[in-house]
């Protein structure tokens, strides 16, 4: 499994807050990903993830995190062992993270962890589009984290909504 980190920005912060790459492989591995998986996971500016966001989703504001599946990828295309089984991107915004943590009640590396597994649902198919969709990656992403941080995780968005 590959999992490159590119820390575009705070990297001195983020190289310690949390193992992305240990997150990354456990969140992966948990979904039945092969062991060839390559995913990047990006932490940029906020003005970064506003370009983005505003030319890959036409929303004219940062955001937290963005996922960018590899094109034309999907589980049920033919992959044959051995070969790079190519995830996809995540760009995460480390101040939006940090100015929302509080609003939500999580700590800085709690919101980091959270949107590190939110990416890397979305690019192995999960959406909360749907309030049922919603309630079933909620419940992963709280399953997820708590294996990793060996503790039940902090909230879910449904609660965290009713803050």
């Amino acid at each position: 499994m590959e999992v490159y980190v590119n820390y575009d920005y705070r990297e001195e912060d983020m190289r310690d807050l949390i193992d992305v790459e240990a997150l990354a492989r456990l969140v992966i591995g948990a979904e039945g990903k092969p062991e060839e998986t390559e995913v990047s996971i990006s932490f940029v500016t906020d003005e970064r993830i506003h370009e983005l966001n505003r030319e890959w989703r036409d929303v004219d504001r940062p955001t937290d995190v963005l996922s960018f599946e590899c094109d034309g990828f999907d589980d049920d295309m033919p992959w044959e062992e051995g070969e790079a089984y190519e995830l996809g991107d995540i760009v995460i915004a480390p101040d939006v993270a940090q100015a929302q943590a509080p609003v939500y009640g999580l700590s800085f590396e709690h919101e980091m962890s959270l949107l590190v597994t939110h990416g890397l649902l979305h690019l192995c198919g999960y959406d909360h589009m749907e309030d049922d969709e919603a309630l079933v990656m909620e419940a992963r992403e709280r399953e997820l984290l708590s294996e990793f941080w060996g503790e039940p995780f902090a909230r879910s968005a449904a609660e965290r909504d009713e803050l």
